[in-house]
């Protein structure tokens, strides 16, 4: 293993971006507002886009632009002077999947390194090949291979050509990403970003001489149907070893319309997963319950391994409910900390009292558990509680916090 393991971090905005980089990412992929596939995440215009480069390369990482719809000729106005404006502000590579677009980079910024997308069903390496011939310089795997077949294309292909892989993150029941199901119920086209995510609805069955009587697929408790689209969430921080062996060279998290706090959590969890792996293979076997236990910390379907071992079957889908397990609330952000009064600027997420026990989750450093004993608002009055939408409190912390820390604690209100 001659290149380093890259870790690949979602960023929906810009604070997401600066959490990504801050808790371990080595690069991040972001889309602007348009040309890319996720329109219901906040996304960047050109100055956030310009400042997340400039952060990002400042802790020596990486940023990938998106532009990987499937372009109809309308999509073709404006997007020469985007690329144009990518090359200008320093990106990494860009991120395609459609042949027009690709040929489109290649002519208006040919320096640029291309990326091709998921989307693009990169399932062999004669595909590989075939893309690299045109000039691209990494292929994500299509979500459908197993270790075997990525390995195979792995000792196919030069070593110059990168492989990357969702390892974790919401899995899509079409085929690599490619749904219809969106543009067919709510008119909103899923392959140019606006998936209205209809995988995750409850259906029922209709007789066609039987309008108006609904018949469950699989019967649940209420009779009202079931969720058969539905799938798990894909996590591989089990099998770090395995990924590494098949020659998958990046990581990659899905989530860019998932919360800043997702994104510190699994991030910091896969970073530590990774490099104790890299340094002490031994110790990241013995820690694996706590890799888990950490991802967990962060909202999921219940987890899955997808295709890396083998097609899925029905244990890979959650026929009752769309909705997720939360075990524990992001509850606020460190704005500031003065060293010499020990105490936290924090803007709050979400509601929390005098009492309460929480964490503060750290981006450098060990997590540590704390209860609030006084709690003042941002005039200095003493405060028994924060309800409100992001009000600025102070809290007196027992150890050193920094900017872009994080408050978490178990859910009162667990969801499952």
């Amino acid at each position: 293993m001659n290149k380093k393991i890259e870790l690949l971090a979602p960023a929906g905005d810009l604070e997401k971006l600066k959490i990504a980089v801050l808790y371990g990412a080595d690069a991040v992929y972001l889309g602007g507002t348009s040309f890319g596939l996720r329109a219901k995440a906040k996304n960047f215009n050109f100055e956030e886009m310009r400042e997340g480069v400039k952060f990002a390369h400042s802790h020596n990482a990486k940023v990938y632009v998106t532009c990987n719809i499937f372009a109809h000729n309308s999509d073709f106005e404006g997007l020469a002077e985007y690329l144009r404006f990518i090359q200008e502000i320093n990106a990494d590579a860009i991120l395609v999947a459609d042949p027009g677009v690709f040929s489109v980079v290649r002519e208006t910024v040919p320096n640029m390194d291309i990326h091709i997308s998921t989307q693009a069903n990169n399932t062999n390496y004669k595909t590989a090949l075939f893309w690299r011939k045109l000039g691209a310089s990494r292929i994500v795997m299509a979500r459908e291979l197993s270790l075997g077949e990525i390995k195979g294309i792995s000792e196919n292909i030069p070593e110059d050509l990168e492989t990357e892989a969702f390892v974790h993150g919401a899995m899509c029941i079409s085929y690599s990403g490619r749904c219809l199901l969106s543009n067919y119920l709510s008119g909103r086209d899923a392959n140019k970003g606006a998936c209205s995510h209809p995988c995750r609805w409850k259906y029922s069955l209709v007789e066609q001489t039987r309008p108006g009587e609904y018949m469950p697929v699989v019967e649940d408790e209420d009779k009202r149907g079931t969720y058969i689209f539905n799938s798990k969430d894909l996590c591989m921080i089990d099998h770090i070893p395995e990924l590494i062996d098949a020659g998958v060279m990046s990581f990659k998290i899905e989530g860019r319309i998932k919360t800043s706090f997702y994104v510190g959590t699994i991030i910091k969890a896969y970073r530590e997963a990774i490099d104790d792996y890299i340094n002490n293979k031994e110790l990241y076997q013995s820690k694996k319950e706590y890799y888990l236990e950490e991802v967990k910390k962060a909202s999921y379907r219940g987890f899955t391994t997808g295709f890396y071992f083998g097609k899925p079957n029905e244990n890979e889908q959650i026929y009752t409910t769309s909705s997720y397990i939360r075990n524990y609330d992001f509850i606020g952000m460190v704005l500031e900390y003065d060293e010499e009064s020990g105490f936290a600027v924090i803007e709050q997420r979400n509601k929390f009292v005098v009492g309460d026990e929480i964490e503060l989750f750290r981006a450098e450093g060990e997590t540590f558990s704390m209860i609030i004993e006084e709690m003042y608002d941002k005039d200095g009055i003493s405060i028994s509680e924060a309800p409100h939408p992001q009000q600025i409190v102070k809290l007196k912390v027992p150890q050193k916090v920094q900017p872009f820390d994080m408050m978490r604690m178990i859910s009162k209100v667990p969801l499952h």
